[in-house]
């Protein structure tokens, strides 16, 4: 049951750990962020300024749209200059369509509301519960466009950028670079020229070894 675990453990480690998982547990914190800012503010525009549903939701979400966007920009570590036509403008495309999500949900959390004769404290509450939830069926699906489509080819680029041009191909770690090849056949080369060198020199000492035997025999 402990080695199930340990295993079932590391896992869940190893996932989180992954690219994705990384991205997955910043995006968390992004989203928990952004959704506590939409809370203050909807609390604010239902309980304070007594907003209709549809008012509230465009403020609220307004608010943790602009802090979603800054800190999603960190979890996917995007830095310097956005790209307005690859990154600003499609991240307010799918902002558009959650707004619509959250807009039908505030009203029917406000029409639900007067069902259940809620009023003061009890109706604002009962507001904010149903706009987390319907925040939290937002959160997976905004992590998959973005993480899958908004920030897809971006991330590539910048993992390419980051392992650079000068990196080896697995297979090829002990081919030489073209500038050191020059190098590599000289030295081969000149290895190939002290090895005749010593042959020679070798069968030269064979040959007078060989001729000074004879001149030492005794002649017949």
């Amino acid at each position: 049951m402990a080695l199930a675990d340990n295993r079932l453990n590391a896992a869940l480690w190893g996932k989180l750990r992954s690219k994705v998982g990384v991205r997955f547990t910043r995006f968390v914190v992004v989203a928990a962020v952004s959704l506590t800012v939409t809370e203050i503010a909807l609390t604010l525009c239902n309980g304070v300024f007594h907003m209709t549903s549809t008012p509230a939701a465009l403020v609220s979400w307004f608010c943790g749209a602009v802090v979603s966007y800054v800190l999603s920009r960190w979890a996917w570590e995007r830095k310097g200059k956005p790209d307005v036509l690859r990154e600003t403008v499609p991240f307010w495309v799918i902002s558009a369509v959650v707004i619509v999500i959250l807009t039908l949900a505030t009203k029917f959390a406000y029409h639900s509301a007067s069902w259940l004769g809620l009023t003061g404290v009890k109706h604002v509450l009962w507001v904010d519960f149903i706009w987390l939830v319907a925040n939290c069926f937002t959160f997976l699906l905004r992590f998959l466009i973005f993480h899958y489509v908004l920030f897809a080819e971006r991330t590539t680029a910048a993992r390419a950028a980051a392992t650079g041009p000068d990196t080896v191909p697995p297979g090829t770690r002990n081919a030489p670079s073209p500038a050191a090849a020059p190098h590599t056949a000289a030295a081969t080369a000149e290895a190939e020229a002290a090895a005749e060198t010593a042959k020679s020199a070798e069968t030269a000492k064979s040959t007078a070894k060989t001729d000074g035997a004879k001149q030492a025999t005794p002649a017949d």
